[in-house]
């Protein structure tokens, strides 16, 4: 594995941080790339922001040398860390953290430009992440085998400092779904040892965030949480291991088993939307939580009936617990609860207005579909509907216009009132009535309700106006 300049010259950010490990030279000090940067760069991935660590100069100096050639952002110079505004560039000076208490940012942290690399490579969390590499001339350093382990991919922590803080095991899932990697049994032995020692939920988030959104493997994250013992921290989904289904239906196993490849099928399905894969993802992770409190052996098979509406309030537990995003909160759910539904409107033929609602109450289709496709694919059974189910879906929704979007109601009051009826309390009674019809396929243009109402409406209006 080997790099220099021209593997980083080929964008704008990149060649600001050649600019700037060379003023750094020619100023006495000595610029390093390190972290993910260098990590994806050895592994021949595209590298979007960079972190620099300047050796040998006081932090008023970097600044100094640095602030007539690139504007800062101010918001990590708290923490050392100099922003280069508009391209995605840390700066920061080799730093002493001293453990102080409890939590992740429990830290007192000092600049110490004198450190060696080796010892400034020694509070970094894993050895893959602590290669160095100098811009300038080609160097790298690797104090702690982080290119074997690269080659290897295998994830293992730089040294004890490692359990100071708690986060790191969550970060450990997530890379080794990212990057495939596996985990030493060694690292996996420490973070069993550690607790979560009061993480803040935005933290816990941010994690699970990239997880569902960067991993590919997510099998073998959620496989490495779970040998950590970290899987109690997220009881919903710890209650799912062990939970038999029908063998029949799910040769792959247990509930935690077709979650686990149900992930996996999502991760292959992405499309790059972060908002939508992020919604996507969280729904499928819980899309079975209801199995654990309805699945039964009765009539000589392992049954869960009820469970996808059983699924929403364990979901909401699991998802309170990391965010108060209301979006989360409000979108992921109905997907939980209606996942089963594109096979069961398929098997039934089930009518234009059936679909309709089943977009009412979901939002999106489109999301319903992909949910319900990762669980199909997360079944080593290939009996259900083979996938026409939803491209059935899908072209009805398309052709009803309620593929992204929840049916509109056409009929509003500002109307009624065009129409030359007094605004009223009962307006919201009626419109909703007219919203109902309109579901049903009795109208799909404004005229068509306009005369809807005057037909179905008018008579019982004016009975109900006048008492």
């Amino acid at each position: 594995m080997t790099l220099d300049a021209t593997s980083i010259a080929g964008t704008a950010a990149g060649r600001a941080v050649l600019d700037i490990a060379r003023t750094v030279k020619a100023n006495g000090g000595r610029a390093w790339l390190v972290g993910g940067s260098v990590r994806d760069l050895l592994s021949g991935r595209e590298c979007k922001d960079f972190d620099v660590e300047v050796f040998g100069l006081e932090p008023s100096a970097v600044r100094g040398i640095l602030s007539p050639r690139y504007a800062f952002d101010e918001c990590g110079v708290s923490y050392g860390v100099l922003k280069v505004k508009h391209l995605d560039i840390d700066v920061s000076l080799p730093r002493r953290e001293t453990k102080c208490g409890a939590g992740h940012r429990a830290f007192d942290i000092a600049a110490d430009p004198g450190l060696t690399v080796a010892e400034a490579a020694s509070r970094r969390d894993f050895t893959v992440n602590a290669v160095y590499f100098d811009p300038e001339n080609g160097e790298i350093s690797d104090p702690y085998g982080g290119l074997e382990d690269l080659e290897k991919k295998i994830l293992r922590h730089v040294s004890p400092k490692f359990a100071e803080d708690p986060l790191r095991v969550l970060r450990g899932v997530q890379f080794v779904a990212r990057f495939d990697l596996d985990p030493a049994p060694e690292t996996v032995a420490l973070c069993a040892s550690m607790g979560m020692e009061g993480l803040a939920p935005e933290r816990i988030f941010g994690e699970m965030e990239k997880f569902i959104l960067k991993g590919r493997n997510m099998s073998k994250g959620l496989e490495f949480l779970k040998a950590t013992g970290w899987l109690k921290y997220f009881p919903e989904l710890a209650a799912t291991v062990g939970v038999a289904q029908d063998p029949e239906w799910h040769p792959e196993g247990d509930v935690w088993n077709h979650t686990l490849l149900c992930m996996d099928a999502f991760a292959r399905d992405r499309t790059g939307d972060s908002a939508e894969d992020l919604i996507v993802g969280l729904a499928v992770l819980c899309h079975d939580f209801g199995k654990v409190s309805t699945t039964a052996f009765t009539r000589g098979r392992y049954r869960s009936p009820g469970h996808d509406a059983a699924g929403v309030e364990p979901a909401l537990s699991f998802l309170k617990r990391l965010t108060n995003e209301e979006r989360i909160l409000k979108e992921v759910p109905p997907l939980v609860a209606a996942h089963m539904q594109p096979f069961a409107l398929w098997k039934s033929g089930a009518s234009d207005s059936a679909i309709r609602r089943l977009a009412l109450r979901v939002g999106r289709i489109d999301r319903l579909v992909r949910v319900a496709k990762a669980d199909s694919d997360g079944s080593l059974c290939s009996g259900k509907g083979g996938g026409e189910e939803f491209a059935w879906l899908l072209d009805a929704a398309a052709r009803l216009e309620i593929e992204k979007n929840r049916p509109q109601p056409i009929l509003m009051g500002r109307h009624l009132i065009e129409m030359g009826y007094k605004p009223s309390a009962l307006f919201g009674e009626w419109l909703g009535k007219c919203f109902e019809a309109q579901l049903d396929g009795e109208f799909s243009d404004l005229e068509g309700a306009k005369e809807y109402f005057r037909k179905n409406m008018e008579d019982a209006w004016k009975v109900n106006s006048l008492t």
